[in-house]
C-alpha cells in the first residue's frame, strides 16, 4: 500500500498548492496569454473532431502519433537496423586494401597530402603507416576483407560497400551528430526520429525507435544522436538495456495492480486532455501517447527483450551470453525487435577510437579485439534475418562517424608508443545490406594511399537521401515546418546513390 499512500499524498499536495496565492498569480499570468493564443491555434487544426477533445479538429495522427503510415512511394524496405561503431573504425585495417601504402610504410608523408589540411592530433610531418592486418578476397564478389573479420568475410556477397564516404567534421561529437541528424549542431532530429515520424510503427505496444548501446559508454555526442530535435518528443529513440530490466520502472510498484495502473493513467490523460483544450500545445498530445505507450510496453517489452528462451543454435550463431551487456546480445535483440514490427533499431558500440596512445587503442591490439566482439554477431544478424525472410524488408547499415588517416598518429609531433591513426574526413568505408540494396558490390575508390576518394565519392547527406529513398520518401519533399521554414534531414544537399540500389 506504500504506492497508494504516496499517490494520495501527492494528490493532497497538488490540491493545497491550487489554493495558494502564488498559484493564483502564476495561473492568471500564464493563462491570459493562452486565452488569446488558443483561438489562433485551434483555427489551424485540420481533420474531424474526436471524442474526448470537445470539438477540437484533430486527425487520427494527432491522437496517435505512432500510428502506421504508408510512405509516399513504394518502399524497398520497411525497417532499419543501424550499427554505428562510435569512435570510427579504421577502414585501412578492415575493408580498404592498399598494398601501395605498405610499400611506403614508415616513410615521411608526402607534403602535398598535408598542405592546407587540419587534423585532430597530427602535427608536423608524420610517417605513413601500412596496413597492420592482412587482406584477402572473399565470396563471388571478390571483396577485400581483412583477417580481423573472418566471419564477416563469409557474408560479403550480401552487402554493398561504399569505399569513398566523406564528411566535414573531424571531432567525434559533431561528426556523430552530423552522421545521425544531418547537422553537426544540436537541435536537429535524428535519422530514426525522421523515419518514425514519417512511417510510425507497426506494433503499437512497442516504441517505433529503439536504441541499444554497448562498449561501456554512450557516443561522444550523447543522447542527442537519437533525440527528436524539433519533432514532437514521442519520436525520439527509447533506450533499452540489454542487461537487467530493459526499461527502468517497467514493473508495477508494490501494491499497484494493473487495473489500478490503467485507471491512474486514464485519469492523468483526462487531465492532460483538459490542458490541451486550454492551450493547444502538441507536446501535451505527445505526453498522453507516451503514458499510454509506457502502459502497453509492460506487456510486450519483457518478452521481446528476453533472449534467454532463444534456442542454443541461435546463441551459438551470435555468440550471445544472456545477462550481459554486449554487442552480440544487442544484435539478437535487434532481430527480435524488427520481427515484432519496430521501425528503427539503432545499435551504438563504443570503443573504436584507434589513436595508438595505449594498447586498447592500438591497431594491432585494441582494434583487433573490438573486431572480435562484433565480427560474429553482425554476420549472424545478416544470416538470421535472411533465413527468416526479414532481410528483404530490413535495411542494415554499418559504419562510423569518419575514417582514419594513412599516416601514423604523431600526437603533438611525437611518435606514439603504439600503432594508431588520427581522425580522417576525406575517405572512409560504410556498408549496407538488405531491402533495396545490390548484393556483393563495391562503389567508390580511394587513391593508392587511401587518403582521398577518387571515384564514387559520397557524402553523409547522400547516404541519408538513399536511406529515405529506400523507405519510400523523396528526401527533398520530406519536411517538417519549424521556426517559419520547412526543414529536412538532408538540409539543402544530398543525392541518391543509385549505383548501390537493386
Amino acid at each position: 500500500m506504500k504506492g497508494i499512500d504516496r499517490l494520495l499524498g501527492e494528490l493532497e499536495m497538488h490540491r493545497l498548492q491550487k489554493q495558494t496565492r502564488r498559484h493564483f498569480l502564476m495561473d492568471c499570468v500564464s493563462k491570459m496569454g493562452g486565452l488569446a493564443l488558443f483561438p489562433l491555434l485551434n483555427a489551424c487544426q485540420i481533420g474531424s473532431g474526436k471524442e474526448g477533445f470537445q470539438g477540437l479538429n484533430l486527425t487520427e495522427r494527432d491522437l496517435n502519433p505512432l500510428s502506421s503510415l504508408p510512405p509516399p512511394f513504394i518502399p524497398k524496405a520497411k525497417s532499419v537496423i543501424y550499427l554505428h561503431m562510435a569512435g570510427a573504425p579504421s577502414q585501412l585495417e578492415l575493408f580498404d586494401y592498399k598494398p601501395e601504402l605498405m610499400k611506403y610504410n614508415n616513410q615521411p608523408c608526402p607534403e602535398y597530402l598535408l598542405q592546407g589540411r587540419k587534423f585532430a592530433f597530427i602535427r608536423g610531418v608524420p610517417n605513413l603507416l601500412g596496413p597492420v592486418s592482412n587482406f584477402s578476397q572473399h565470396g563471388q564478389s571478390g571483396s577485400w576483407v581483412s583477417d580481423y573479420l573472418p566471419h564477416f568475410s563469409k557474408v560479403v556477397d550480401e552487402v554493398a560497400f561504399l569505399k569513398a564516404v566523406h564528411t566535414d567534421q573531424f571531432n567525434h561529437g559533431p561528426a556523430q551528430l552530423f552522421m545521425h541528424t544531418g547537422s553537426p549542431r544540436l537541435g536537429r532530429p535524428s535519422l530514426g526520429s525522421w523515419v518514425t515520424y514519417g512511417l510510425g510503427t507497426e506494433n503499437q505496444n512497442l516504441p517505433g525507435f529503439v536504441v541499444l548501446t554497448s562498449g561501456g559508454k554512450t557516443p561522444d555526442a550523447g543522447k542527442s544522436v537519437w533525440g527528436s530535435g524539433f519533432l514532437p518528443s514521442v519520436y525520439q529513440g527509447v533506450q533499452c538495456r540489454s542487461k537487467g530490466d530493459p526499461v527502468l520502472y517497467l514493473q508495477d510498484p508494490e501494491g499497484i495492480s494493473r487495473d489500478l495502473k490503467k485507471k491512474i493513467i486514464a485519469t492523468i490523460n483526462d487531465i492532460n486532455k483538459e490542458e490541451f483544450e486550454k492551450v493547444g500545445d502538441p507536446e501535451i498530445l505527445a505526453r498522453i501517447n507516451q503514458y499510454e505507450m509506457a502502459y502497453k510496453m509492460q506487456i510486450d517489452v519483457p518478452e521481446v527483450m528476453n533472449i534467454n528462451d532463444e534456442p542454443d543454435y541461435i546463441h551459438e550463431l551470435y555468440g550471445t551470453k544472456p545477462g550481459q551487456e554486449s554487442f552480440a546480445n544487442n544484435c539478437l535483440l535487434a532481430r527480435k525487435l524488427v520481427e515484432k514490427g519496430v521501425r528503427f533499431v539503432q545499435l551504438y558500440d563504443w570503443g573504436w577510437d584507434s589513436h595508438g596512445s595505449e594498447h586498447n587503442t592500438a591497431l594491432d591490439l585494441g582494434l583487433r579485439n573490438k573486431c572480435k566482439e562484433i565480427d560474429r554477431p553482425m554476420s549472424a544478424l545478416l544470416l538470421d534475418l535472411k533465413q527468416r525472410g526479414l532481410l528483404e524488408d530490413t535495411l542494415v547499415i554499418w559504419g562510423g562517424e569518419f575514417g582514419r588517416t594513412p599516416m601514423q598518429e604523431n600526437r603533438e609531433g611525437k611518435t606514439m608508443s603504439f600503432k594508431g591513426r588520427d581522425h580522417h574526413v576525406d575517405a572512409f568505408t560504410m556498408w549496407l545490406a538488405g531491402g533495396g540494396i545490390k548484393k556483393g558490390i563495391s562503389f567508390g575508390q580511394t587513391d593508392e594511399l587511401g587518403f582521398s576518394g577518387v571515384e564514387g565519392r559520397v557524402s553523409v547527406h547522400d547516404i541519408h537521401a538513399t536511406i529515405l529513398h529506400i523507405l519510400g520518401f523523396d528526401h527533398e519533399k520530406f519536411t517538417y515546418d519549424f521556426q517559419g521554414r520547412p526543414f529536412r534531414l538532408t538540409d539543402v544537399e544530398g543525392e541518391i546513390i543509385k549505383e548501390i540500389l537493386a
